[in-house]
């Protein structure tokens, strides 16, 4: 095996793995494959379910996780992206934001035994109602549905960034506007963050895993918002 981009993952071949959290041996998040090699709980980290995984197998370098990080999840859903993240922050904390009752149950159920994450019932459009409860983050992770993606993430970065808080925003160009071609929705969104002042660092396409979705990296220092 090929060591990955942070630490716990793994690549091999085209395949990526995160070492299973120790709370979690055994079990399975989304029915992904468990391996054992030479003591160690391996799981595998599908690129057709996670968008970070799409990501990093289509060649995402600027974007640096460590075993301590602080990330504010945007869009959790049921957890999938999640928790492989939480397998990699081992001594870090993940603000799991969804907005769907639904998916926040089954995001609840499925992060029982990951201590280091913690699920929030939110609307992302709306970071002061989650503000006494998120800290200030090292990371800003973003998978949302919305047309208005671009507006989310520069409020939530404003209230919860410190200084060099890196930004990781997936955009859904079907969903800012159905019938732009993806490319220019992609510009749309990179025009807008340049416009608040971000830094891009990288604009990749996640085709063939994700179709019409695009992974944008960035960083930027601003004024605090809040507490």
């Amino acid at each position: 095996m090929v060591t990955g981009p942070f630490p716990g993952v793994i690549k091999r071949k085209n395949q990526l793995f995160t070492q299973n959290h120790p709370q979690c041996l055994g079990k399975r998040v989304y029915g992904e494959m468990l391996k054992r090699e030479k003591g160690v709980e391996w799981r595998s980290w599908n690129p057709y379910r996670s968008k970070l995984a799409a990501a990093i197998l289509k060649g995402l370098d600027s974007f640096l996780l460590e075993t301590n990080t602080r990330i504010l999840y945007l869009g959790a859903a049921t957890g999938t992206t999640v928790s492989h993240l939480s397998d990699i922050v081992t001594s870090g904390q993940i603000f799991a934001i969804e907005h769907s009752p639904i998916a926040a149950h089954k995001l609840i159920n499925s992060m029982k035994d990951r201590d280091n994450v913690i699920p929030i019932l939110a609307d992302a459009n709306h970071p002061e109602t989650y503000m006494h409860i998120v800290p200030k983050v090292d990371v800003l992770y973003q998978d949302i549905s919305q047309r208005n993606q671009s507006d989310i993430f520069i409020r939530n970065y404003q209230f919860f960034s410190k200084a060099n808080t890196q930004g990781l925003l997936m955009v859904k160009a079907r969903s800012i506007d159905v019938s732009l071609p993806p490319k220019k929705a992609y510009a749309i969104v990179e025009q807008e963050l340049q416009q608040a002042e971000f830094s891009l660092k990288e604009s990749i396409n996640l085709a063939p895993f994700e179709k019409d979705h695009a992974a944008i990296s960035v960083n930027q220092k601003v004024q605090q918002i809040g507490l």
